[in-house]
């Protein structure tokens, strides 16, 4: 389906966010430190659980990450919002990996289920995005997905009808 690999390291999420892997004014990841993710491990077009596409992808926790500094000072906490932001960017990273052109941008999450936390002490999150909807028209690039964070296995973020848009202007 894509001319791209199924799985990326951490330098290909870093060129992606410079603009050189879908091309200059497509899809892009954020920098560090607003980079949600260490490695893409697994992404289709037609996979997942509702066939649609899916993105799976990994975030090594350290005690030294920026956020904990200051989310919260004495009881650091990873912020349930950079959490979501990884799944959306993942769903954004997909749409362009399917060659869709544009620029991404979240426009929205139906629900969110903040179960669990977090802290240091925690080794790695894993990011499950499950498209619903991927749609390319002539006036409309859209996916529409749910996702999942785990952390150390532990289901911690669930999430319904994330969408992200491409936008050629």
């Amino acid at each position: 389906m894509s001319e791209y690999p199924t799985q990326f390291d951490r330098d290909a999420l870093l060129k992606c966010a410079r603009g050189e892997l879908f091309g200059p004014g497509n899809a892009q990841l954020p920098e560090p430190p607003m980079l949600m993710m260490d490695r893409i491990t697994d992404i289709s077009g037609d996979g997942g659980a509702h066939g649609k596409g899916h993105v799976v992808a990994e975030f090594d926790i350290t005690p030294d990450l920026w956020f904990f500094d200051c989310h919260f000072p004495g009881n650091p906490i990873m912020p349930g919002c950079l959490g979501l932001d990884g799944l959306w960017q993942l769903t954004g990273f997909n749409l362009g990996w399917r060659g869709w052109k544009g620029r991404g941008y979240a426009l929205g999450v139906g629900e969110v289920k903040l179960t669990g936390m977090v802290r240091p002490d925690r080794k790695q999150l894993t990011y499950y995005v499950d498209f619903t909807k991927a749609v390319q028209t002539r006036r409309l690039t859209m996916g529409v997905a749910d996702g999942r964070v785990e952390a150390d296995g532990e289901t911690i973020y669930l999430v319904k009808d994330m969408k992200v848009a491409l936008s050629e202007s």
